[in-house]
C-alpha cells in the first residue's frame, strides 16, 4: 500500500508561543514554514527543538527506496542515508542559527 503525505496540515500554538505541525500523526515543533528540500512528495519531514540541540526527520512514505540527507541552513547537512519504505532518517545539530530546511536526495 502506498502512503502520500497530505498537504493538510493542522497548527496549534502552544503556551510558549510555538506552533506545532501535525504531519501524518506526528507533531513536529517549528518557528518557521515547513520545509520540503528537493524530496518528492511522499517523502514527510518534521523536527524536534529541545533545549541545547534540533533534531531534523525524514520518513520515507514512497514504495521504493531513496538516498535522503536532512537539509540545514548556515551549516553543514546531515549524511546522506538510504531510506527503505517506512524507514526514518535524521540529523541532529546544536541549536543556534541552524534552521531545518527539510529533506534531499542525495
Amino acid at each position: 500500500m502506498r502512503t502520500r503525505l497530505r498537504t493538510a496540515l493542522t497548527t496549534t500554538t502552544l503556551g510558549v508561543g510555538i506552533s506545532v505541525f501535525a504531519i501524518h500523526g506526528i507533531a513536529a515543533a517549528s518557528t518557521s514554514a515547513i520545509p520540503t528540500g528537493n524530496a518528492p512528495s511522499c517523502v514527510a519531514v518534521w523536527q524536534n527543538t529541545g533545549t541545547i540541540t534540533k533534531t531534523g526527520y525524514a520518513r520515507n512514505d514512497c514504495g521504493y527506496s531513496l538516498n535522503l540527507k536532512i537539509v540545514w541552513a548556515n551549516g553543514v547537512d546531515g549524511s546522506c542515508q538510504t531510506a527503505r519504505p517506512g524507514d526514518t532518517i535524521k540529523s541532529k545539530v546544536p541549536r543556534g542559527p541552524r534552521n531545518f530546511d527539510g529533506a534531499d536526495r542525495c
